[in-house]
């Protein structure tokens, strides 16, 4: 009996002595990120644990609030096209939807739409893979949802992207705006903003929070909603004709935004290293024509990527065609569900196959 023990007991020291070794050489490992001689990975990875849901404490561990911030203010990348004013909102007549969605367009001249007016394209970046869907009758999306809200965090009434596409009869859809993530990811009640229909479903818009969504006219609005209050933003709802929207602010522990808006107007958003981060990812943008593009990447090891970053984004929005772009709820959240089948699903390995339980998804009917 007790050598039975004493073999336990070296097989624990062992297991236990492995588990530190494996922490030891992980936290050196962050540590020569955060310390060590290359500015570009110093900033790349803090941005990407301060866009992690679980990981956002990492980089106090080596840096303080200063240095944190400077990684975050440092330049990365050039615009290709004059800088869109960060504080601006979409101008709406920049879009003009045509009544034959059946003609060839020149805004979208690398796009294969297919007889019904859609096209899956494939995307290949430096540090990541990813799924484009773009749309040619933007009439076709509109915003499903989970509702009635969770009165609990807890609560499973939350759905996947594919059961959001089931419930509605649609052809596609992908994730869409935050929501309350209490660690069991039910996805059963959402954070910010949710319009369906022209009704306002949930409305506790919080400092940061940009809506995303469209109008009465199928033309995507980009806004920042968080200081208007429920009371200003029921108004603002009415007054631009919203029918389906949503809401984004990529550092829910801040009340600043980022980087959820990309492209505004036609010249994408000057990040100033804010969005280095690499990550999966999903985001919206619309071209002149009204054609909707949804792209969901990949990152955090999945397929040997690390992910895309917030100017991967809009170069891939630029490349083709939009005049409007916005960054949706990323990470494990981000999935693209076609024809009967997953085209991107989420990086953990529990939703390998599937995706998260949500609240909203925009779907294509």
């Amino acid at each position: 009996m007790g050598k039975v023990i004493r073999t336990i007991g070296w097989i624990f020291a062992f297991l236990l002595g492995t588990l530190a070794v494996l922490f030891l050489t992980l936290y050196l490992l962050m540590g020569e990120f955060c310390n060590g001689p290359s500015l570009s990975a110093r900033k790349t990875f803090v941005a990407t644990m301060l866009e992690t849901g679980g990981m956002k404490f990492v980089p106090g561990w080596y840096l303080n609030d200063a240095e944190i911030e400077e990684c975050l203010q440092t330049d990365q990348g050039t615009a290709v096209v004059p800088e869109a004013d960060p504080a601006a909102d979409t101008d709406v007549s920049l879009v003009s939807v045509s009544a034959d969605n059946d003609t060839p367009s020149e805004t979208t001249p690398l796009i294969p739409f297919d007889e019904d007016g859609i096209a899956l394209l494939t995307i290949k970046g430096r540090t990541f893979e990813g799924a484009l869907l773009a749309v040619k009758d933007p009439s076709r999306l509109s915003l499903s949802t989970s509702y009635p809200w969770s009165s609990m965090e807890h609560e499973k009434n939350g759905l996947t992207v594919g059961d959001h596409c089931k419930a509605c009869n649609a052809i596609a859809g992908a994730n869409a705006g935050e929501f309350v993530n209490s660690g069991s990811n039910w996805g059963g009640r959402p954070m910010g903003v949710v319009v369906k229909d022209g009704e306002i479903l949930f409305n506790e818009p919080t400092h940061g929070d940009v809506m995303v969504g469209f109008n009465a006219d199928h033309i995507m609005v980009i806004a920042e909603v968080g200081s208007m209050g429920a009371a200003g933003f029921s108004t603002y709802v009415k007054e631009n004709n919203i029918i389906d929207a949503v809401s984004f602010k990529d550092l829910n522990s801040s009340n600043t935004n980022l980087f959820t808006k990309l492209i505004i107007n036609g010249s994408p958003v000057d990040l100033n290293g804010k969005g280095a981060g690499a990550n999966p990812r999903t985001c919206i943008g619309q071209c002149a024509d009204g054609t909707v593009l949804i792209l969901v990447t990949d990152g955090r090891g999945a397929s040997g990527h690390l992910g895309a970053t917030g100017q991967d984004l809009i170069d891939v929005m630029l490349q083709y065609g939009a005049v409007n772009a916005a960054n949706l709820d990323g990470g494990s959240s981000s999935a693209m569900y076609y024809d009967g089948a997953y085209a991107h699903t989420s990086t953990y390995l529990t939703y390998s196959d599937s995706s998260r339980r949500l609240p909203t998804a925009f779907i294509v009917k």
